[in-house]
């Protein structure tokens, strides 16, 4: 099984300032994930001035403003981002970046990044959806708020501009921040690969870093989680995210996980576990003293460790056979002291 790809997401958690940016950036390094991630935009080319907040943003703000005058202060330039970039490549981790308008896609496009990160909030934007899909990259799909028949929808768009399914990962997800648990439903994300055809992973939102484990568990090939230098910071994002402690468990956890789910199937002793076979299990032993002669009953035997004499599954093999020495209490019966 290759490796689950791991996006850490400091979308806008860096409150518009660049050295927060880096400082981002160092975090992710050190957790050790794949890609650390940002939200690249215009404002005035993905927000109306009259777009209002939503309800967390409003709880995690606190500000009485417009989404366009929140957002508007979360904005990074590209010349911001082109530093990011080479910064994170310093820091030997893979930059990557949603772009939100299509300047901002082309400026991606320039910066080489691998592959396209749709957001949720797009997967019903066609002229987007195909601007993306005309640079020929691979696609990243989030499917928060959106229907098997939305997803599907996007997917066809891809699809007619040159973007097969074999290039793109859908990721499961909930917009809501933070997601409540009820509210996962993460088997859809099995549902989407079986009927999508494609492959999947898991956007998350909850708190905590059980869901994104348990997504890895059940097939998911890529994992994107959103962290913070500080929950406690000003802004929309912040108090659902990971504190680099806790990006760094996930990033353990999920490693782990791989390594407990990529074995062959097959139900057999593993190499670790052979050398106890005989340690933790059981063959007939004498329950007491036997004479030579004795025809053997239940009464005479008793099922002790170690295991590396006769199996206790062999006693009906055992019963009525005859003893040809003396054996004493708790000698190891042997296919040899029978007739």
């Amino acid at each position: 099984m290759s490796n689950v790809l791991i996006i850490a997401e400091a979308g806008v958690n860096h409150n518009g300032d660049i050295n927060l940016a880096k400082r981002l950036i160092d975090e992710a390094s050190e957790a050790g994930v794949d890609f650390v991630k940002f939200q690249t935009f215009k404002t005035e080319l993905s927000i109306s001035k009259d777009a209002l907040k939503a309800s967390y943003q409003n709880e995690n703000t606190k500000i009485n403003e417009s989404q366009f005058e929140m957002v508007k202060k979360l904005e990074l330039s590209f010349d911001e981002f082109s530093v990011i970039s080479s910064y994170a490549k310093r820091k030997n981790i893979k930059f990557l970046s949603t772009g939100f308008d299509s300047d901002s896609i082309d400026f991606l496009n320039n910066l080489n990044i691998p592959f396209y990160k749709i957001p949720s909030g797009e997967i019903t934007n066609k002229p987007y959806l195909q601007h993306i899909a005309r640079k020929g990259k691979d696609i990243i799909l989030s499917t928060g708020m959106a229907t098997l028949k939305e997803v599907h929808e996007a997917l066809e768009v891809l699809n007619k501009e040159g973007i097969g399914n074999e290039r793109i990962t859908v990721l499961h997800c909930n917009t809501e921040y933070p997601t409540p648990m009820e509210d996962v439903n993460l088997l859809a994300m099995n549902q989407m690969a079986k009927e999508l055809g494609v492959k999947v992973g898991y956007s998350d939102h909850t708190l905590g870093i059980e869901v994104p484990i348990a997504a890895v568990a059940l097939g998911a090939c890529v994992i994107e989680k959103h962290f913070t230098l500080d929950r406690n910071l000003p802004g929309p994002d912040h108090a659902a995210s990971l504190e680099p402690s806790e990006l760094k468990a996930m990033v353990k956890a999920i490693r782990n996980i791989e390594q407990a789910i990529s074995g062959s199937g097959i139900k057999e002793p593993s190499p670790s576990e052979e050398k106890n076979i005989s340690i933790a299990r059981k063959s007939l032993h004498l329950k007491r003293d036997v004479k030579k002669g004795k025809i053997l009953s239940k009464d005479d035997l008793i099922a002790l460790r170690p295991g590396d004499g006769i199996s206790p599954m062999q006693i009906d093999n055992v019963l009525g056979r005859e003893l040809l020495i003396d054996l004493s209490e708790g000698r190891k019966l042997s296919i040899e002291h029978l007739r």
